[in-house]
């Protein structure tokens, strides 16, 4: 079984249904001509990939990036790059091209982002919900920093797919980061200073699992390196804790 059957359901609930089924339909609309009767399922196949869980799931990255970049009012060059360079690396260059122009489209209109943050959280595993949350602070701190507004939209877009706030504000304190280091440590490892150095291990050994890279090692090459980059910082956290602790 593939990992993107793993990870979505089929389906009407998934595959065609709820609002991103109405956003992939728009979207094709807009990059086949529109005096055609119809779409052949091959076509569709070549432009954006042979199953419709992985082009659900690539829209999906597409919506919700579009909302993070039109955040703060400015779509950005950097922010865009940001996201050409995650399609290039994952799907090829011709696949890429075409879902750049389905994320231009995209931006010219303002989507529920909630329905879809709740269809996500519906249908999408636990750490590949985590792993989005990363994609999207890297497309906002892509120009050198995170807007308080971009932070904001993040931060609906996880509530809604149903991330805890500590995961949150662990991933937040990866692209966030306090003045004091430690205190960044503990926001990483989703905890209070004042825990005790069992709950410290505790937290360690929770925050890795969820975060291992080989949760998401099938969602492409580009998605394990950012995994593998998420779980180093929790784990150089985790060691700059136990230094200052002098634990074992």
């Amino acid at each position: 079984m593939g990992c993107f059957t793993k990870i979505f359901l089929t389906g009407l609930g998934w595959a065609f249904g709820g609002p991103i089924g109405g956003i992939i339909g728009y979207a094709l609309g807009t990059l086949f001509s529109s005096n055609r009767p119809s779409v052949m399922r091959s076509e569709v196949n070549e432009h954006f990939g042979n199953t419709e869980e992985k082009r659900d799931f690539n829209v999906t990255l597409l919506v919700l990036s579009a909302a993070v970049m039109k955040a703060d009012g400015n779509v950005k060059k950097s922010e865009l790059d940001y996201v050409k360079r995650f399609f290039l690396q994952n799907f090829g260059q011709e696949k890429a091209e075409n879902y750049i122009k389905m994320l231009r489209e995209i931006l010219q209109k303002d989507y529920d982002i909630y329905e879809v943050s709740g269809q996500v959280g519906q249908y999408m595993e636990y750490s590949s919900r985590l792993q989005l949350l990363h994609y999207l602070f890297g497309i906002a701190a892509a120009d050198g920093m995170v807007s308080a507004s971009e932070a904001d939209v993040i931060h609906s877009i996880s509530m809604y797919m149903g991330v805890g706030e500590p995961d949150y504000l662990s991933i937040k304190a990866m692209f966030v980061r306090e003045v004091n280091p430690s205190e960044n440590a503990y926001k990483i490892l989703g905890i209070d200073p004042s825990a005790s150095d069992e709950e410290v291990k505790k937290a360690y050994r929770e925050m890795a699992k969820k975060n291992h890279p080989d949760k998401v090692g099938n969602l492409g090459e580009e998605v394990r390196q950012a995994a593998e980059k998420k779980f180093q910082e929790i784990n150089e956290a985790y060691e700059l804790i136990k230094k200052q602790r002098g634990m074992s």
